[in-house]
């Protein structure tokens, strides 16, 4: 059993709607979230790759209003709303050129996920592979400390430059924290590092206006103090960037889009996938369980891993590490899981649950950008098992708020 270190410092990094992976994701995302509009059974394993000036989709789907979904389109408005909307960044809505090549599901794969096909009848998992859930009572979220405030401080600067508040900011940024934590609880940010793409403005008045900001937002933490150290646009500019400074592609941030690199990583991306591949549904679904097992009081952080074969609904296995500060043994949880009288990690089942194939107030677009983890109104952050995993381990302890 994984035990705490004493102390260590622990960073993550978080990356805007601008920066050329982001890019493809949300595009990626926008063209799932239109075949399911049209058809909530699409098959979608969308790609999108984008440079200077240049996009491109490709990949595989199956829906039956494709006739009706003009890629490109959806393409150019994410690139706007993004604010890529001007000839100078070299990456502009109106003017890239834009090449499209998708073509439909392989019969081979699509006999062992329909329900009804194939040799087991019963909706299988998309792919093999493993797949994992986090959850730390760390942060409010539940998240880790240092992703959680990545992504605070890059959706403050993100709102700050489409308001307009900061008029010279431009889409691409990252942000990174690095968290101090004692025994397992973080007790102070050491250090954050911004990369903020800007207009030619002088980098004296970047690096006053983003620590300011950046003060104002992480103050509530109580995790700064004087000897936070800033680190803004380190290479002293930043003004080429987005898909003109570097290429992109869709799925190439996995950490940034699960815990920050704490915790495993079963090496699958999310973006542009229906739910019928387990890369993504399951590893929500097994977010919704971690979180669940932590919200219920009954560890303070818990690690889920589930395994799959293509093609076959029940996972080959289920894994629980509550990292020693669990108030029952791993095992009893881990059996609580696999009885699946409270979760069900059959892929019909994951997507029932979590209503995956009609989403109710958000988008997959919504999840493609500061992460798929953290924010209540993915479904998957629902706590609605608490008090059932409770009574089913025979335990009442206090839940976290």
């Amino acid at each position: 059993m994984s035990k705490l270190r004493n102390k260590h410092v622990f960073t993550s990094e978080s990356v805007s709607e601008g920066h050329p992976d982001k890019v493809c994701d949300q595009v990626s995302d926008a063209i799932l979230d239109a075949c399911l509009a049209e058809d909530s059974a699409s098959r979608v394993a969308c790609e999108t790759a984008v440079t200077t000036n240049f996009l491109i989709n490709l990949g595989e789907i199956t829906c039956s209003g494709w006739d009706n979904i003009d890629p490109e389109k959806v393409a150019r408005q994410v690139v706007r709303e993004i604010g890529y909307d001007r000839e100078e960044l070299l990456f502009s809505s109106e003017t890239f050129n834009y090449d499209c090549h998708i073509h439909s599901q392989s019969s081979d794969i699509s006999q062992g996920v329909s329900e009804g096909e194939g040799l087991f009848k019963e909706q299988g998992a998309g792919d093999q592979g493993m797949m994992f859930g986090y959850a730390t009572t760390a942060t409010p979220s539940l998240m880790p400390a240092p992703i959680h405030y990545s992504h605070q401080l890059l959706e403050h600067l993100q709102n700050l430059r489409k308001k307009k508040n900061i008029a010279y900011l431009r889409p691409d940024a990252k942000t990174q924290v690095s968290v101090l934590h004692q025994d397992g609880v973080p007790v102070r940010i050491t250090n954050v590092v911004i990369s903020q793409q800007t207009d030619e403005v002088p980098l004296s008045k970047v690096r006053e206006d983003i620590i300011d900001v950046s003060r104002d937002l992480l103050e509530p933490s109580g995790l700064i103090d004087d000897n936070t150290e800033y680190f803004i646009n380190p290479t002293g500019k930043f003004v080429i960037g987005g898909p003109h400074g570097d290429a992109g592609l869709t799925g190439r941030k996995i950490i940034v889009d699960t815990y920050g690199g704490v915790g495993c990583h079963g090496g699958g991306a999310f973006s542009g996938k229906d739910p019928s591949k387990v890369d993504r549904s399951a590893a929500y679904y097994a977010r919704y369980a971690a979180k669940n097992i932590v919200a219920a009081g009954l560890a303070e952080k818990c690690e889920i891993q589930v395994a799959y074969a293509i093609g076959i609904a029940r996972p080959l296995s289920i894994n629980v590490d509550t990292f020693g500060t669990g108030k029952v043994s791993d095992e009893k949880i881990q059996t609580v899981l696999e009885s699946e009288e409270i979760f069900n990690f059959r892929p019909a089942a994951i997507i029932r649950d979590l209503q995956l194939m009609q989403p109710q107030g958000w988008s997959y677009r919504d999840t493609s950008v500061a992460g798929h983890f953290g924010r209540d109104k993915f479904s998957w952050e629902k706590t609605d098992k608490s008090d059932a995993l409770q009574q089913a381990l025979g335990l009442k302890v206090r839940q976290v708020a």
